[in-house]
């Protein structure tokens, strides 16, 4: 058997079930030309601080997949050296398995149609602490990345899909990652966290005002909000597109309001919010 092998790979990216023994065909097979190239993307964005997916000429869902497993150990060691701590790195890399156990629930089959999510974990800036996800990044207008020439920075923040959003428990995670940031990138300093989900949009809050949800939302100011008609769909049902909504449950009042909002001819958007820290 090949799994064992990759036993301790596994515990870290958390891949379980079936995935393993699919994972474990691509470790045990030579690496080819476009695992090889998105290899080389990676490790040049490694210890950078990208906002955006890393990309390579003439390569495959299958391949990024393959050069995410690699290239998680890059990431362990590149932690490990700047006083990381384990625990830290395995709750962040641990994404990839809920993001192939995701696939099969969006799918039905293995794969990693959210890959280029994943690129973003390796750069080696992106952390879990408590509740939420956030990576260090330079925002937009700042003229380098080198804070000494004006540079500013913020916290991009993101919503695992593993918990609730009680306000105690998003107090919680923001005031790790004040303290964790200043702790390991004190020549960066961030003043301010951004947003950019579903999540935000202000027909949630107003539809939804006593959730959970929509106290998180609150805690943004939102800035503009862009169409994305298809997010809501996905990341309440894991359903791509917006086919056969009638075959949807309704059990729910969150999932009452996002397919009554589009029954009604709606669209829903993404809210682009910032708050002080």
């Amino acid at each position: 058997m090949t799994a064992p092998r990759h036993s301790e790979l596994f515990a870290l990216l958390d891949i379980t079930g079936e995935d393993t023994a699919q994972c474990a065909a691509l470790l045990d097979s030579p690496a080819g030309p476009g695992v090889v190239r998105a290899m080389a993307a990676l490790r040049k964005r490694l210890g950078t601080f990208p906002s955006g997916n890393a990309k390579a000429e003439d390569t495959t869902e299958l391949d990024w997949i393959e050069t995410l497993l690699r290239f998680a150990p890059e990431v362990r060691e590149f932690h490990s050296a700047h006083g990381i701590a384990p625990d830290l790195t395995a709750a962040i890399l641990a994404d990839m398995g809920l993001q192939l156990r995701i696939n099969r629930r969006v799918h039905g089959a293995f794969g990693l149609d959210t890959w280029g999510w994943l690129t973003l974990h390796m750069a080696g800036n992106m952390f879990r602490l408590g509740r939420l996800q956030y990576h260090l990044i330079r925002e937009a207008g700042a003229k380098t990345w080198d804070q000494g020439a004006g540079g500013r920075w913020t916290l991009g923040v993101h919503i695992p899909e593993d918990g609730g959003l009680s306000p105690a428990l998003v107090d919680e995670s923001l005031a790790m990652a004040k303290e964790f940031f200043a702790r390991f990138f004190p020549d960066k300093p961030v003043a301010a966290a951004t947003c950019d989900s579903w999540m935000l949009d202000p027909y949630l809050a107003a539809k939804l005002p006593e959730s959970n949800i929509a106290s998180f939302a609150r805690r943004f100011t939102v800035e503009r909000c862009t169409d994305e008609p298809t997010d809501a769909v996905y990341f309440t049902f894991r359903q791509r597109g917006l086919a056969d909504l009638d075959k949807l449950p309704r059990e729910t009042s969150l999932q009452r309001v996002v397919l009554e909002r589009i029954d009604d001819g709606g669209s829903w958007q993404v809210g682009h919010g910032r708050l002080s820290l």
